[in-house]
């Protein structure tokens, strides 16, 4: 009977398309994400963009982050660059909000327009496959989300490109150089 259990779940995680695995996504794009305003979206919609995906949350030390990745989206959207947001709440419990709340703190504190996902698990047993994905495809695929703000950054191939911890700001020399590399990769 235990040899009966261990074989079925060999089976299912065998199954499964995990990060490493045969079946692994080969990009981005083969995700769907739920946006903040709880609508479906084909990641694929940014195919040929240059992508920065981020961890982010409302009442972090790192929140402040926000202004600088709106000024970055701004500086650098016209030249094919696009800033997903996705609200967590795996570290410290700071981000506690609904999708309406996070949005309306987004917007009206920092004006964030650029797109914005329902709030996911970026670690943990529920973590969220598309962070599954991006993790084990960056460059450190051994270490975990380290906290609020963590960055990747996304070719426009659809591949992880570089990552950075959540102490690299969006606007430091290092995050906007290997966005401006990968935008002039084409």
């Amino acid at each position: 009977m235990i040899l009966a259990f261990f074989a079925a779940a060999t089976v299912s995680v065998a199954s499964t398309h995990l990060p490493g695995r045969s079946g692994a996504p080969a990009s981005i794009y083969a995700f769907k994400m739920k946006d903040i305003d709880g609508k479906t979206v084909p990641l694929s919609k940014y195919k040929g963009k240059v992508l920065l995906v981020v961890n982010v949350a409302s009442k972090c030390g790192f929140t402040p982050q926000y202004k600088g990745l709106q000024e970055l989206y701004e500086s650098k959207k016209d030249k094919g660059f696009v800033i997903l947001g996705f609200p967590a709440n795996n570290f410290g419990a700071q981000e506690p909000g609904t999708d309406p709340e996070i949005k309306q703190f987004c917007s009206s504190k920092f004006g964030v327009t650029f797109p914005m996902f329902s709030k996911i698990s970026v670690k943990g047993s529920d973590e969220n496959d598309l962070y599954k994905w991006l993790i084990a495809n960056s460059p450190r695929p051994q270490d975990d989300i380290e906290w609020n703000f963590a960055k990747f950054v996304v070719g426009r191939d659809g591949k992880v490109y570089k990552r950075f911890s959540p102490k690299e700001t969006p606007t430091s020399p290092e995050v906007e150089q290997a966005i401006d590399e990968a935008l002039a990769q084409k």
